[in-house]
């Protein structure tokens, strides 16, 4: 068996602006349509700074309440569901205001970033029903927390990662460093090390972080990079900014031949990132490098939560974890072959049976 040898390059670099315009609207535009009657089911989301329409987090938790609302026969506007995008941190609290002066029962803040706006609403409006996505408010009987186990799917797409590379580099690419996306970091190394032990193989990982959820044009710099040195599966916890990784992976295999060896492919996360992944192929062929994505059950959290609420069951000062049980995450089946698929689905059953440990924070 030939010796395995482990490679993590950590780089950070100077946030760029974004190359991405946004094209959600202000939920605050939107209220019309419908003629609700259940004001006590009524949901809003507060989606943090990437919009509604980010691919991403943002997009899980509304396609959850949209789906929310159809099973409660809501309609969308007041008295049933809607969002409030927000387009810097500034407008978390006005937002949020909104979202209670039109009379939503519960309201959602998407991401780690609308905590402190969270907690402090909660505490001004204890009558309503608020729930933080990603984070933890302790000791406020009206707020909910909803996280994710999000290492254990990532762990599954290291596994896929490392049985799918042809040069035996692989990348990761995180957004701003901190908890929530060290979780992201560390499963899909121990999943590519665990992984490469097992086949007898030497795998490099190379790691960096953009330093911003939107700036895709930073994040397109540094997979170019990842590209040149040879990366051909690279992994994303960004956000928004992963648009610029999609983007350069694109122009690497427009160049090539549809079933070229030399095709690269991206980990899309949070939601089903294949419509990214599209592209043509030199020979003009109809073509897609999302190998899979890393799913968040953010639409999960949100409908259950939401449902529990509308029961009058809403499970305020309590924090709710969602793993691979019940799908809180897991991964798409995308364009995984068959072999790599079954061993995923393998690590899968080996994490729920605590037969696999998936660390939290990424090794030194």
């Amino acid at each position: 068996m030939k010796k395995i040898k482990f490679k993590k390059v950590l780089a950070t670099g100077t946030v760029l602006a974004a190359g991405i315009a946004l094209t959600a609207c202000s939920g605050a535009k939107q209220n019309g349509g419908g003629s609700n009657k259940k004001s006590s089911a009524s949901v809003a989301l507060i989606t943090d700074i990437a919009g509604v329409d980010d691919h991403s987090f943002n997009q899980s938790g509304w396609e959850g309440m949209v789906a929310y609302g159809k099973s409660q026969g809501l309609k969308r506007g007041t008295n049933g569901y809607q969002y409030f995008a927000s387009s810097s941190a500034s407008d978390f609290t006005p937002n949020i205001n909104q979202a209670v002066a039109a009379g939503y029962k519960t309201i959602f803040g998407v991401g780690y970033s609308l905590k402190g706006a969270i907690a402090s609403a909660a505490k001004k409006h204890t009558d309503k029903n608020f729930v933080i996505i990603d984070d933890v408010i302790k000791g406020q009987k009206n707020v909910a927390s909803a996280n994710f186990k999000s290492q254990d799917a990532s762990y599954m797409a290291g596994v896929v990662a490392a049985r799918t590379t042809k040069t035996n580099v692989v990348g990761f690419i995180g957004g701003v460093h901190g908890h929530i996306v060290d979780l992201f970091d560390a499963g899909f190394a121990k999943g590519v090390q665990d992984t490469a032990k097992k086949m007898g193989k030497k795998i490099t990982i190379l790691n960096q972080y953009v330093g911003s959820f939107t700036a895709a044009d930073k994040e397109k710099s540094i997979a170019k990079a990842m590209f040149a040195k040879k990366a051909d599966v690279i992994f994303h916890a960004s956000g928004s900014a992963g648009q610029g990784l999609f983007s350069e992976a694109k122009s690497v295999n427009e160049g090539l031949a549809a079933n070229s060896s030399k095709k690269v492919w991206v980990i899309g996360v949070d939601s089903d990132q294949s419509n990214l992944g599209k592209y043509k192929s030199k020979d003009g062929k109809k073509s897609n490098l999302c190998l899979t994505s890393v799913m968040t059950g953010v639409n999960v959290a949100v409908k259950d939560i939401a449902t529990k609420a509308a029961k009058g069951k809403f499970p305020g000062g309590k924090q709710l974890v969602y793993g691979l049980k019940h799908n809180g995450v897991y991964l798409t089946r995308g364009y995984v072959a068959d072999s790599v698929w079954k061993q995923a689905q393998t690590a899968r059953s080996q994490i729920l049976a605590g037969k696999i440990s998936v660390p939290s924070h990424p090794s030194k």
